[in-house]
Protein backbone atom coordinates (compact mmCIF):
# COMPACT_ATOMS: atom_id res chain seq x y z
CA UNK A 1 0.00 0.00 0.00
CA UNK A 2 1.04 3.58 -0.47
CA UNK A 3 1.60 5.00 2.98
CA UNK A 4 1.16 8.65 3.88
CA UNK A 5 3.12 10.90 6.13
CA UNK A 6 1.90 13.63 8.43
CA UNK A 7 -1.27 15.61 7.98
CA UNK A 8 0.80 18.59 7.05
CA UNK A 9 1.75 16.90 3.86
CA UNK A 10 -1.73 17.50 2.69
CA UNK A 11 -1.20 21.21 2.46
CA UNK A 12 1.20 20.76 -0.35
CA UNK A 13 -1.17 18.43 -2.02
CA UNK A 14 -4.11 20.73 -1.94
CA UNK A 15 -2.03 23.64 -3.05
CA UNK A 16 -0.98 21.84 -6.18
CA UNK A 17 -2.08 23.62 -9.36
CA UNK A 18 -4.10 22.09 -12.17
CA UNK A 19 -2.09 21.20 -15.20
CA UNK A 20 -2.39 23.15 -18.45
CA UNK A 21 -0.92 22.40 -21.82
CA UNK A 22 2.49 24.04 -21.88
CA UNK A 23 5.59 22.64 -20.24
CA UNK A 24 8.12 23.77 -17.66
CA UNK A 25 10.97 21.35 -17.39
CA UNK A 26 8.76 18.64 -18.86
CA UNK A 27 5.73 19.48 -16.75
CA UNK A 28 2.32 20.42 -18.16
CA UNK A 29 0.67 23.75 -17.36
CA UNK A 30 -1.81 23.79 -14.50
CA UNK A 31 -4.40 26.50 -13.99
CA UNK A 32 -2.71 28.67 -16.61
CA UNK A 33 0.64 28.57 -14.83
CA UNK A 34 3.91 26.79 -15.47
CA UNK A 35 4.71 24.04 -12.98
CA UNK A 36 8.42 23.99 -12.25
CA UNK A 37 9.90 20.63 -11.28
CA UNK A 38 12.52 22.35 -9.10
CA UNK A 39 9.89 24.09 -6.95
CA UNK A 40 7.80 22.69 -4.10
CA UNK A 41 4.16 21.74 -4.20
CA UNK A 42 3.19 24.94 -2.43
CA UNK A 43 5.42 27.17 -4.57
CA UNK A 44 3.76 25.84 -7.71
CA UNK A 45 0.22 25.56 -6.40
CA UNK A 46 -0.10 29.20 -5.42
CA UNK A 47 0.24 30.08 -9.11
CA UNK A 48 -2.56 27.85 -10.39
CA UNK A 49 -5.81 29.69 -11.11
CA UNK A 50 -7.60 26.33 -10.82
CA UNK A 51 -6.46 25.70 -7.24
CA UNK A 52 -7.15 28.92 -5.36
CA UNK A 53 -9.64 27.18 -3.07
CA UNK A 54 -7.21 24.38 -2.30
CA UNK A 55 -4.44 26.85 -1.55
CA UNK A 56 -6.73 28.86 0.75
CA UNK A 57 -7.68 25.64 2.54
CA UNK A 58 -4.05 24.56 2.95
CA UNK A 59 -3.24 27.96 4.47
CA UNK A 60 -6.26 27.84 6.80
CA UNK A 61 -5.28 24.34 7.97
CA UNK A 62 -1.70 25.43 8.68
CA UNK A 63 -0.26 22.91 6.22
CA UNK A 64 1.94 25.22 4.15
CA UNK A 65 5.12 24.38 6.04
CA UNK A 66 4.44 20.67 5.84
CA UNK A 67 3.80 20.68 2.10
CA UNK A 68 6.87 22.83 1.59
CA UNK A 69 9.07 20.32 3.39
CA UNK A 70 11.29 17.69 1.80
CA UNK A 71 8.60 15.03 1.59
CA UNK A 72 8.24 13.38 -0.81
CA UNK A 73 4.47 13.56 -1.16
CA UNK A 74 1.88 12.53 -3.69
CA UNK A 75 -0.93 15.07 -3.73
CA UNK A 76 -4.30 14.46 -5.36
CA UNK A 77 -5.27 18.09 -5.96
CA UNK A 78 -8.98 18.94 -6.45
CA UNK A 79 -9.72 21.87 -8.75
CA UNK A 80 -11.87 24.81 -7.67
CA UNK A 81 -14.92 23.32 -9.41
CA UNK A 82 -14.63 20.25 -7.18
CA UNK A 83 -14.98 22.40 -4.07
CA UNK A 84 -17.80 24.38 -5.70
CA UNK A 85 -19.72 21.10 -6.12
CA UNK A 86 -19.92 20.61 -2.35
CA UNK A 87 -23.13 21.79 -0.64
CA UNK A 88 -23.53 25.54 -0.34
CA UNK A 89 -21.62 26.90 2.64
CA UNK A 90 -19.46 23.78 3.13
CA UNK A 91 -16.16 25.37 2.12
CA UNK A 92 -16.85 28.56 4.06
CA UNK A 93 -17.67 26.51 7.16
CA UNK A 94 -14.54 24.37 6.86
CA UNK A 95 -12.38 27.49 6.56
CA UNK A 96 -13.55 28.80 9.95
CA UNK A 97 -10.83 28.58 12.65
CA UNK A 98 -13.02 26.42 14.88
CA UNK A 99 -13.21 23.78 12.12
CA UNK A 100 -9.46 23.55 11.51
CA UNK A 101 -9.20 19.91 12.63
CA UNK A 102 -11.98 18.80 10.29
CA UNK A 103 -10.47 20.78 7.41
CA UNK A 104 -7.05 19.21 8.06
CA UNK A 105 -8.58 15.75 8.02
CA UNK A 106 -10.25 16.37 4.67
CA UNK A 107 -7.09 17.81 3.12
CA UNK A 108 -4.72 15.15 4.37
CA UNK A 109 -6.96 12.50 2.86
CA UNK A 110 -5.61 13.80 -0.45
CA UNK A 111 -1.96 13.32 0.47
CA UNK A 112 0.23 10.22 0.40
CA UNK A 113 3.62 10.15 2.12
CA UNK A 114 5.52 8.87 -0.91
CA UNK A 115 6.11 9.89 -4.51
CA UNK A 116 3.92 7.76 -6.77
CA UNK A 117 3.89 8.47 -10.49
CA UNK A 118 0.88 7.35 -12.51
CA UNK A 119 2.63 4.36 -14.09
CA UNK A 120 3.58 3.08 -10.62
CA UNK A 121 -0.01 3.47 -9.40
CA UNK A 122 -1.32 1.67 -12.48
CA UNK A 123 1.15 -1.14 -11.85
CA UNK A 124 -0.01 -1.54 -8.25
CA UNK A 125 -3.62 -1.60 -9.39
CA UNK A 126 -2.81 -4.39 -11.84
CA UNK A 127 -0.80 -6.31 -9.25
CA UNK A 128 -3.73 -6.15 -6.81
CA UNK A 129 -6.26 -7.48 -9.28
CA UNK A 130 -7.87 -4.20 -10.28
CA UNK A 131 -8.13 -2.29 -6.99
CA UNK A 132 -5.23 -0.92 -4.94
CA UNK A 133 -5.75 0.54 -1.44
CA UNK A 134 -3.99 3.87 -0.96
CA UNK A 135 -3.35 4.92 2.63
CA UNK A 136 -3.30 8.67 3.10
CA UNK A 137 -1.69 10.98 5.64
CA UNK A 138 -5.17 11.73 6.99
CA UNK A 139 -5.73 8.10 7.96
CA UNK A 140 -8.39 7.36 5.38
CA UNK A 141 -7.92 4.77 2.65
CA UNK A 142 -8.65 5.45 -1.00
CA UNK A 143 -9.33 2.71 -3.55
CA UNK A 144 -7.40 3.23 -6.79
CA UNK A 145 -8.71 1.65 -9.99
CA UNK A 146 -8.36 2.06 -13.74
CA UNK A 147 -11.16 3.36 -15.95
CA UNK A 148 -9.70 2.75 -19.38
CA UNK A 149 -6.45 4.72 -19.33
CA UNK A 150 -7.57 6.98 -16.47
CA UNK A 151 -6.86 6.46 -12.78
CA UNK A 152 -9.85 6.82 -10.47
CA UNK A 153 -9.91 7.14 -6.69
CA UNK A 154 -12.88 6.15 -4.52
CA UNK A 155 -13.08 7.58 -1.01
CA UNK A 156 -14.61 6.11 2.15
CA UNK A 157 -17.97 7.64 1.22
CA UNK A 158 -18.04 5.86 -2.17
CA UNK A 159 -17.38 9.13 -4.01
CA UNK A 160 -15.18 8.76 -7.06
CA UNK A 161 -12.59 11.17 -8.47
CA UNK A 162 -10.75 10.93 -11.77
CA UNK A 163 -7.14 11.99 -12.27
CA UNK A 164 -7.49 14.54 -15.04
CA UNK A 165 -3.83 15.60 -15.15
CA UNK A 166 -1.17 13.21 -13.95
CA UNK A 167 2.53 13.36 -13.11
CA UNK A 168 3.07 17.05 -12.37
CA UNK A 169 6.51 16.66 -10.84
CA UNK A 170 7.61 18.81 -7.90
CA UNK A 171 10.88 19.11 -6.04
CA UNK A 172 9.22 17.39 -3.07
CA UNK A 173 6.89 14.96 -4.80
CA UNK A 174 4.24 14.83 -7.48
CA UNK A 175 0.78 16.29 -8.05
CA UNK A 176 -2.11 14.55 -9.76
CA UNK A 177 -5.04 16.89 -10.49
CA UNK A 178 -8.49 15.44 -9.70
CA UNK A 179 -12.06 16.51 -10.39
CA UNK A 180 -13.73 15.68 -7.04
CA UNK A 181 -13.03 16.40 -3.38
CA UNK A 182 -12.35 13.16 -1.53
CA UNK A 183 -14.02 12.83 1.86
CA UNK A 184 -13.12 10.68 4.85
CA UNK A 185 -15.73 8.51 6.55
CA UNK A 186 -17.92 10.61 8.84
CA UNK A 187 -17.37 13.85 6.96
CA UNK A 188 -20.27 16.18 6.35
CA UNK A 189 -22.79 14.95 3.76
CA UNK A 190 -22.60 16.06 0.17
CA UNK A 191 -25.41 16.80 -2.24
CA UNK A 192 -25.45 13.49 -4.00
CA UNK A 193 -25.75 11.66 -0.66
CA UNK A 194 -29.05 13.31 0.21
CA UNK A 195 -32.40 12.19 -1.15
CA UNK A 196 -34.13 15.07 -2.93
CA UNK A 197 -36.09 17.36 -0.63
CA UNK A 198 -35.21 15.11 2.32
CA UNK A 199 -31.99 16.58 3.69
CA UNK A 200 -33.75 18.10 6.68
CA UNK A 201 -35.25 14.70 7.57
CA UNK A 202 -31.92 12.86 7.78
CA UNK A 203 -30.52 12.87 11.35
CA UNK A 204 -26.81 13.27 11.97
CA UNK A 205 -24.89 10.94 14.29
CA UNK A 206 -21.19 11.36 14.92
CA UNK A 207 -20.94 13.98 12.18
CA UNK A 208 -22.47 11.71 9.54
CA UNK A 209 -25.94 11.50 7.98
CA UNK A 210 -27.95 8.42 8.91
CA UNK A 211 -29.93 7.35 5.86
CA UNK A 212 -33.16 5.43 6.54
CA UNK A 213 -32.71 3.35 3.39
CA UNK A 214 -29.37 1.96 4.60
CA UNK A 215 -28.69 -0.79 7.12
CA UNK A 216 -27.47 -0.41 10.67
CA UNK A 217 -23.94 -1.34 9.63
CA UNK A 218 -23.89 0.86 6.53
CA UNK A 219 -24.77 3.89 8.63
CA UNK A 220 -22.78 3.06 11.77
CA UNK A 221 -19.45 2.85 9.95
CA UNK A 222 -19.72 6.56 9.14
CA UNK A 223 -20.27 7.80 12.70
CA UNK A 224 -17.16 9.24 14.30
CA UNK A 225 -18.79 8.64 17.69
CA UNK A 226 -19.08 4.88 17.14
CA UNK A 227 -15.70 3.75 15.84
CA UNK A 228 -15.14 1.52 18.89
CA UNK A 229 -18.55 -0.08 18.52
CA UNK A 230 -17.97 -0.73 14.82
CA UNK A 231 -14.55 -2.26 15.54
CA UNK A 232 -16.17 -4.51 18.14
CA UNK A 233 -18.95 -5.58 15.78
CA UNK A 234 -16.35 -6.53 13.17
CA UNK A 235 -14.22 -8.40 15.71
CA UNK A 236 -17.26 -10.35 16.90
CA UNK A 237 -18.26 -11.31 13.36
CA UNK A 238 -21.64 -9.59 13.66
CA UNK A 239 -21.49 -7.47 10.50
CA UNK A 240 -23.51 -9.93 8.42
CA UNK A 241 -26.13 -10.34 11.16
CA UNK A 242 -26.65 -6.61 11.63
CA UNK A 243 -26.76 -6.15 7.85
CA UNK A 244 -29.55 -8.70 7.50
CA UNK A 245 -33.25 -7.96 7.21
CA UNK A 246 -33.93 -7.89 10.96
CA UNK A 247 -35.53 -5.76 12.15
CA UNK A 248 -33.37 -4.90 15.16
CA UNK A 249 -33.40 -2.26 17.86
CA UNK A 250 -29.81 -1.34 18.70
CA UNK A 251 -28.77 0.64 21.77
CA UNK A 252 -25.48 2.05 20.48
CA UNK A 253 -22.85 3.20 23.02
CA UNK A 254 -20.63 6.09 21.96
CA UNK A 255 -16.84 5.88 22.05
CA UNK A 256 -16.73 7.71 25.39
CA UNK A 257 -18.86 4.95 26.91
CA UNK A 258 -16.26 2.34 26.01
CA UNK A 259 -13.48 4.67 27.21
CA UNK A 260 -15.19 4.79 30.61
CA UNK A 261 -14.79 1.04 31.13
CA UNK A 262 -11.84 -0.12 33.28
CA UNK A 263 -8.47 0.28 31.58
CA UNK A 264 -7.73 -2.58 29.20
CA UNK A 265 -11.30 -3.88 29.03
CA UNK A 266 -11.90 -3.03 25.39
CA UNK A 267 -8.47 -4.24 24.27
CA UNK A 268 -9.07 -7.54 26.08
CA UNK A 269 -12.52 -8.04 24.58
CA UNK A 270 -11.18 -7.44 21.09
CA UNK A 271 -8.72 -10.33 21.37
CA UNK A 272 -9.72 -13.32 19.19
CA UNK A 273 -9.79 -15.66 22.18
CA UNK A 274 -12.47 -13.50 23.80
CA UNK A 275 -14.80 -13.41 20.79
CA UNK A 276 -17.63 -15.26 22.60
CA UNK A 277 -17.56 -12.84 25.52
CA UNK A 278 -17.46 -9.85 23.17
CA UNK A 279 -20.41 -11.24 21.22
CA UNK A 280 -22.43 -11.63 24.41
CA UNK A 281 -21.75 -8.03 25.43
CA UNK A 282 -22.65 -6.65 22.00
CA UNK A 283 -25.80 -8.71 21.53
CA UNK A 284 -26.91 -7.51 24.97
CA UNK A 285 -27.44 -4.17 23.18
CA UNK A 286 -29.69 -5.65 20.48
CA UNK A 287 -33.41 -6.31 20.84
CA UNK A 288 -35.27 -8.17 18.06
CA UNK A 289 -37.92 -5.97 16.46
CA UNK A 290 -38.17 -2.25 15.78
CA UNK A 291 -38.87 -0.29 18.97
CA UNK A 292 -39.18 3.48 18.67
CA UNK A 293 -38.85 5.78 21.67
CA UNK A 294 -42.63 6.23 21.58
CA UNK A 295 -43.09 2.44 21.77
CA UNK A 296 -40.78 2.21 24.76
CA UNK A 297 -42.42 5.11 26.58
CA UNK A 298 -45.93 3.79 25.95
CA UNK A 299 -45.09 0.31 27.19
CA UNK A 300 -43.25 1.62 30.24
CA UNK A 301 -46.24 3.74 31.21
CA UNK A 302 -48.64 0.82 30.88
CA UNK A 303 -46.44 -1.55 32.93
CA UNK A 304 -47.26 -2.58 36.47
CA UNK A 305 -43.80 -1.92 37.92
CA UNK A 306 -42.82 1.28 36.12
CA UNK A 307 -40.37 -0.45 33.75
CA UNK A 308 -40.58 -1.82 30.24
CA UNK A 309 -38.72 -5.14 30.18
CA UNK A 310 -36.97 -6.38 27.04
CA UNK A 311 -35.13 -9.58 26.14
CA UNK A 312 -32.01 -9.04 24.06
CA UNK A 313 -30.53 -11.16 21.29
CA UNK A 314 -28.05 -12.51 23.87
CA UNK A 315 -30.90 -13.72 26.07
CA UNK A 316 -30.13 -11.11 28.71
CA UNK A 317 -32.64 -8.63 30.08
CA UNK A 318 -32.84 -4.86 29.68
CA UNK A 319 -35.34 -2.57 31.36
CA UNK A 320 -36.40 0.89 30.25
CA UNK A 321 -37.61 3.64 32.54
CA UNK A 322 -38.90 7.09 31.62
CA UNK A 323 -38.13 10.08 33.84
CA UNK A 324 -38.71 13.82 33.70
CA UNK A 325 -41.59 13.41 31.30
CA UNK A 326 -39.69 11.78 28.47
CA UNK A 327 -36.03 11.00 29.18
CA UNK A 328 -35.41 7.29 28.57
CA UNK A 329 -32.89 5.32 30.62
CA UNK A 330 -31.89 1.73 29.87
CA UNK A 331 -30.95 -0.55 32.79
CA UNK A 332 -28.74 -3.61 32.33
CA UNK A 333 -28.60 -6.74 34.48
CA UNK A 334 -25.88 -5.28 36.69
CA UNK A 335 -28.12 -2.36 37.68
CA UNK A 336 -26.34 0.30 35.60
CA UNK A 337 -28.60 2.83 33.90
CA UNK A 338 -27.63 4.72 30.76
CA UNK A 339 -29.52 7.49 29.03
CA UNK A 340 -30.77 7.45 25.47
CA UNK A 341 -29.12 10.62 24.18
CA UNK A 342 -30.43 10.36 20.62
CA UNK A 343 -33.46 8.29 19.74
CA UNK A 344 -35.23 7.00 16.66
CA UNK A 345 -32.36 6.93 14.17
CA UNK A 346 -34.30 4.89 11.65
CA UNK A 347 -32.55 2.25 9.52
CA UNK A 348 -33.72 0.02 6.69
CA UNK A 349 -33.44 -2.96 9.04
CA UNK A 350 -34.41 -1.42 12.35
CA UNK A 351 -33.66 1.54 14.57
CA UNK A 352 -30.69 2.87 16.54
CA UNK A 353 -30.90 4.63 19.89
CA UNK A 354 -27.60 6.24 20.92
CA UNK A 355 -26.72 5.71 24.61
CA UNK A 356 -24.03 7.10 26.90
CA UNK A 357 -22.90 3.86 28.55
CA UNK A 358 -22.07 0.24 27.79
CA UNK A 359 -24.76 -2.25 28.84
CA UNK A 360 -23.28 -5.29 30.60
CA UNK A 361 -24.83 -8.72 30.97
CA UNK A 362 -24.64 -10.40 34.35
Amino acid sequence: MLRLMTATALCSALALPALAESHAGGNPMVGGAEMFADRTIVENAVNSADHTTLVAAVKAAGLVETLSSEGPFTVFAPVNAAFDALPAGTVETLLQPENKDQLTRVLTCHVVAAKAMSDAIAGMIADDGGTHPVETVGGCTLQAQMDGDMITLTDERDRSATVTIADVEQSNGVIHVIDTVLLPRGAAPVKEDMPEDAAADVPMVGGAPMFPDRTIVENAVNSEDHTTLVAAVKAAGLVETLSSEGPFTVFAPVNAAFDALPAGTVDTLLQPENKDQLTKVLTAHVVPGRLTAADIIRRERSSSDGFYHMTTASGDALSARVVNGGEVFIYDETGNAWQVTQSDVMQSNGVIHVIDGVLLPR
